[in-house]
C-alpha cells in the first residue's frame, strides 16, 4: 500500500472548493458594497445593502447545497432568515422596532443553537475555551445592567440565548466556532452604542456590520462544508449491458 498523496488530496479538494468560493461570491460582494456604503456615509445606500446581505447569504446556501435537503439546511436558511427579520426593524428608528429585531435575532439564534446541537461535534457539546461566554455574560450585564430600563430582561434573555448559540458552535469546527465568537462582537460593540452612556466609538457602525457579516457568513460556510462532507458520494452508472466502459472513462 502506497502513503497518500498530500498534493494529490489538494487537488481532490479544489472543484469542491471552487463551487463554494461561486456560490458565496454574491454575498461578498454585497458586504464590500455595504460596508463601503458605510464608511462614506451613504445611509440610504447602506440601508438598502444591508437588507441585501441575507438574501445573498441564502442564494449562497441554495446555490452551494443544491439540491437543499435535510433539517440542518433547512435550519441554517430559517437561521438567516430570521435574521433578514432582525435586519430589516433595525433599519427604521424607535425601540418598539429595536424589540421586533431584537425578538426576530432571538429566533435566529435558537434556530442556530438546533442545528449545532443536530451537527456532529465528536461527542463534545462545548469546547473549553468556551467558558468565555458566560463569563461575557455576567461581565456585560453587571456593565450595561443599569441603563436597561424595562429592556433589561428582554436584552438579558437575548444575551443567554447569544452565549448558548456561541459556546454551542465553539466545537463545530473553526469556521463555524468563529463565526460565532464574532457574532458575540458584534452584539456587545451594537449594545454598547444603544445603551452605555458616554460611549463614542468613531468606528462603530463599520465594527458591528464587519463583524456581523463575517459571523453570518462563517457559519454558514462552517454548516455548508460540514453537510457536504457527511453526504454520501454518488456511485457512478455501471455501463448499459452489451457495452463496455469506455477506458478512458473517469
Amino acid at each position: 500500500m502506497t502513503a497518500p498523496d498530500p498534493a494529490s488530496d489538494r487537488a481532490a479538494e479544489a472543484p469542491a472548493t471552487r463551487p463554494l468560493l461561486l456560490a458565496f461570491a454574491p454575498y461578498l460582494a454585497v458586504a464590500i458594497v455595504h460596508l463601503a456604503m458605510l464608511v462614506v456615509g451613504a445611509d440610504d445606500a447602506a440601508r438598502i445593502s444591508k437588507l441585501l446581505l441575507m438574501p445573498a447569504l441564502a442564494l449562497a446556501v441554495v446555490l452551494a447545497l443544491r439540491p437543499v435537503r435535510g433539517s440542518a439546511a433547512l435550519l441554517l436558511l430559517a437561521a438567516i432568515v430570521l435574521s433578514w427579520g432582525g435586519d430589516a426593524p433595525l433599519t427604521m428608528e424607535g425601540e418598539w422596532w429595536f424589540i421586533v429585531g431584537l425578538g426576530s435575532f432571538l429566533l435566529a439564534h435558537l434556530a442556530y443553537i438546533a442545528l449545532f446541537i443536530r451537527l456532529s461535534a465528536k461527542g463534545r457539546r462545548f469546547a473549553p475555551w468556551s467558558l468565555v461566554y458566560p463569563v461575557w455574560f455576567v461581565g456585560f450585564f453587571a456593565l450595561l445592567g443599569p441603563h436597561l430600563g424595562a429592556l433589561f430582561l428582554p436584552v438579558a434573555v437575548y444575551g443567554a440565548v447569544l452565549a448558548t448559540m456561541a459556546a454551542l458552535a465553539s466545537a463545530r469546527g473553526a469556521f463555524i466556532a468563529v463565526g460565532g465568537a464574532l457574532f458575540v462582537v458584534s452584539d456587545s460593540v451594537l449594545a454598547l452604542g444603544r445603551f452605555l452612556p458616554g460611549y463614542e466609538f468613531t468606528a462603530h457602525d463599520v465594527t458591528v456590520m464587519a463583524s456581523y457579516i463575517a459571523a453570518q457568513g462563517l457559519i454558514a460556510v462552517g454548516v455548508v462544508r460540514s453537510i457536504r462532507a457527511g453526504r454520501p458520494v454518488q456511485a457512478p452508472l455501471p455501463p448499459a449491458p452489451g457495452r463496455r466502459a469506455s477506458a478512458t472513462a473517469p
